[in-house]
């Protein structure tokens, strides 16, 4: 009978966190619930298509950033703004920029080396959860736009990969 109140309860939390998922626009959304001491409930409900993390109630810069290469002709980017290079590999969130997968060890990528499409080129840590950023086409690493523990924004760019 135990067995059965938190298991019910838990779906309806977990309906619930789909609905607030949907209801804010959000991709994704990790709860977790603890009941006693080996009694616990972790969450994680997310939904494919455009990365769109919100961090604060606040006003997200998504669509200007959108909206800005429509308004660009085919002509090459302007130097001083690295997000609008054709090869810029941007956040898809809000979150802090890691360049290796642990103190110590050697960074995903570095400038001049190759990388193939889905290759990881750093990881971005939102909301405690760890996100890997692949290279979104083949190509070489021509310059490294963030520094390693650096904060980013949601559009901002981080790797330029041509």
């Amino acid at each position: 009978m135990s067995d059965k109140t938190p298991h019910d309860s838990d779906v309806s939390f977990i309906r619930a966190l789909a609905e607030l998922l949907r209801a804010n626009d959000l991709t994704e959304l990790e709860v977790k619930r603890e009941y006693g001491d080996n009694d616990r409930l972790n969450v994680r409900v997310s939904r494919r298509g455009e990365v769109v993390t919100v961090a604060a109630p606040a006003s997200l810069s998504a669509p200007v950033i959108a909206s800005a290469p429509a308004a660009l002709a085919p002509a090459p980017a302007a130097p001083s703004d690295p997000a609008s290079h054709p090869g810029a590999v941007t956040s898809p969130m809000v979150g802090t920029v890691y360049l290796q997968g642990e103190p110590g060890v050697p960074p995903f990528v570095s400038v001049g080396q190759s990388v193939k499409v889905g290759d990881t080129l750093l990881i971005i840590e939102a909301m405690k959860t760890m996100n890997q950023i692949p290279a979104p086409h083949a190509g070489v690493v021509k310059r490294i736009l963030v520094e390693d523990g650096a904060p980013v924004e949601y559009g901002a760019p981080l790797v330029i990969v041509e």
